[in-house]
């Protein structure tokens, strides 16, 4: 199974690579918005992109357009993130190309999910929450990637 891993920078990294052992029996592959974290992930295919937000929109669609070109090139079967809109753009793409898709929303967002998970529960297989008081029927919890 071809696993292609997404996360932005920063927490949304670090939580995703917490994540990787689940997935120690298939081919991961990971992209990221910082060419340096190619590094972390050694031995592994790695796609930079452009970091992207709301507030720029330019930047979110050439973000957009290099995430779709490398989900369809890629054709994973599953597609798996911890946030946020690069992630949240390989699921859009994912999701319609027949992959499976999970989204984990980070664990910095304890008092509501994230504006970016609220459009994944829309879109993605499974969503997840780091902090079972926010879970319910659709968002799912089962326990925290950082402990």
């Amino acid at each position: 199974m071809k696993v292609l891993a997404i996360a932005s920078a920063g927490g949304h990294w670090i939580q995703l690579l917490r994540l990787t052992p689940a997935f120690k029996n298939h081919e991961m592959i990971f992209m990221s918005t910082n060419e340096s974290f190619a590094d972390t992930v050694e031995g592994y295919k790695f796609f930079k992109v452009p970091d992207s937000n709301r507030k720029n929109k330019l930047q979110l669609i050439k973000s957009a357009l290099l995430v779709a070109k490398h989900v369809l090139s890629l054709k994973p079967d599953v597609i798996v993130t911890t946030g946020a809109a690069p992630g949240l753009m390989g699921i859009l793409v994912g999701k319609l190309m027949g992959a499976k898709t999970i989204w984990i929303d980070s664990i910095a967002n304890v008092e509501k999910i994230s504006m970016s998970g609220n459009i994944a529960l829309k879109i993605a297989d499974r969503v997840y929450t780091q902090w079972e008081h926010l879970s319910n029927n659709k968002i799912l919890f089962n326990g925290n990637v950082l402990s």
